[in-house]
């Protein structure tokens, strides 16, 4: 019995050994998932129990020190310049003897109310109306023009000018060609739900191998900065990819003031920015490439006759869709899904 007391009773001290060690401190600020204008200072602060000593408190935000205390007043953390999203925040506690970790989320929102414009036509040039348009570039005087839909696929140069096709390939019928975008001497073209990209040679068409999805489920739009290539995937966010193992680097999400942007689809870069079709709708979005909050919004309502498509499910899929910039001639060029015509515009702000 002596000696089951004894036990009982060493039991009992490791046990409050343990739970001294270990206080119960929590975050006092900010709340989990509270929502704050990219710019906005963040405070943060912690729930102490009372009697419980710190010696160092550490703060992180996803991963990155932003701050740190030898007590456990609160800090303020600018969030000018942080990309949006949910940003997991960090504070590592030591007490002297033990160390904690807490974590809390917080959702960074945009508080830019994009710049509005519209556009005025400068050229207007013939486009295939079987071309079922997903990703659309400038280069060397002609069009890269990839396309959609399953057994109908493919990749095409084209002329300008008369909307000839110069050059093309079809894909295999298992896939539902996407966005595609020149990188040197190869060309890569994303497929819609085989979650692989295409990677062919610039001159000849010939396939030169395949890559697979990372993290993304879906291929939509692609582009290139000169660094790495862009890639959207239906929802809002935006992927960066190695333009060379074309593996996801990093990512950001889109916001405009209103909330995430979602079903972004075909991209282009023009001057340190990212033009994003939103797939459904009759506008086009600028993007800082940074912070994904949208800085423009550039309405295109109007440029293809209302009645055009007369069938329903056409009027519904065959929408605007397609973006490339002469960036030698400074001339934005944009179309859509099997419409009859290919538009340089030039942008104007809305009044």
């Amino acid at each position: 019995m002596t000696l089951i007391c004894l036990l009982f009773s060493l039991l009992f001290t490791i046990s409050c050994n343990e739970k001294s060690s270990a206080p119960n401190i929590s975050f006092k600020m900010p709340e989990q998932g509270q929502a704050f204008g990219v710019g906005e200072e963040v405070k943060i602060a912690l729930d102490v129990p009372e009697g419980t000593s710190i010696t160092e408190a550490t703060y992180l935000i996803d991963g990155k020190e932003v701050g740190k205390k030898n007590n456990a007043d609160e800090i303020s953390v600018n969030t000018a310049g942080l990309s949006l999203g949910y940003k997991l925040i960090t504070a590592v506690v030591d007490n002297g003897s033990v160390k904690d970790t807490l974590t809390i989320n917080i959702e960074l929102k945009s508080s830019v109310k994009p710049d509005l414009y519209s556009y005025q036509i400068v050229n207007t040039y013939p486009h295939d109306t079987s071309a079922y348009t997903q990703g659309l570039e400038f280069h060397n005087g002609r069009f890269l023009e990839s396309t959609g839909q399953k057994l109908h696929s493919s990749l095409r140069w084209v002329d300008v000018t008369t909307g000839k096709v110069l050059q093309q390939v079809k894909l295999d019928d298992q896939y539902f060609g996407e966005g595609s975008s020149l990188v040197g001497d190869k060309v890569v073209m994303l497929t819609w739900e085989s979650r692989l990209g295409l990677v062919f040679d610039a001159k000849s068409f010939k396939q030169l191998s395949t890559f697979p999805y990372g993290v993304s489920m879906q291929g939509w739009g692609l582009c290139f900065d000169g660094n790495q290539l862009i890639k959207s995937d239906g929802t809002n966010k935006i992927w960066f990819l190695n333009k060379d193992t074309y593996k996801e680097e990093s990512s950001i999400v889109v916001y405009d003031h209103n909330g995430p942007v979602d079903s972004l689809n075909e991209l282009e870069y023009i001057d340190g920015k990212i033009y994003a079709n939103v797939y459904t709708y009759n506008y086009i979005v600028v993007i800082d490439p940074k912070t994904g909050i949208v800085e423009k919004q550039i309405d295109f309502s109007g440029l293809l006759p209302a009645d055009y498509f007369k069938d329903e499910d056409e009027k519904a899929n065959n929408v605007l869709n397609g973006i490339a910039w002469d960036k030698v001639g400074k001339r934005l060029f944009v179309t859509g899904k099997k419409w009859p015509h290919m538009f340089e515009v030039k942008l104007q702000p809305k009044k």
